[in-house]
């Protein structure tokens, strides 16, 4: 597999869980400081998601594009 031959749709996906995994990170990392209790509740479940969804998103992308591709 090579990058001329990644479908348009296997891109998207893959700008979409780039996009979920930085900004779950970014949420995740934002609890090294403190914050109010309901906040560092949002901030923990909503960055767990975010990253968890990115990386399915990401595997997923990973093998459209497998399966896509000739032999």
């Amino acid at each position: 597999m090579s990058l001329d031959t990644l479908p348009l749709e296997s891109a998207i996906m893959f700008a979409v869980a780039a996009v979920l995994a930085l900004a779950g990170l970014w949420m995740l990392l934002q609890l090294r400081r403190a914050l109010t209790p309901g906040r560092t509740y949002a901030y923990r479940m909503s960055g767990i998601m975010a990253l968890s969804g990115g990386v399915v998103l990401g595997m997923s992308a990973a093998a459209m594009w497998q399966w896509s591709a000739a032999p």
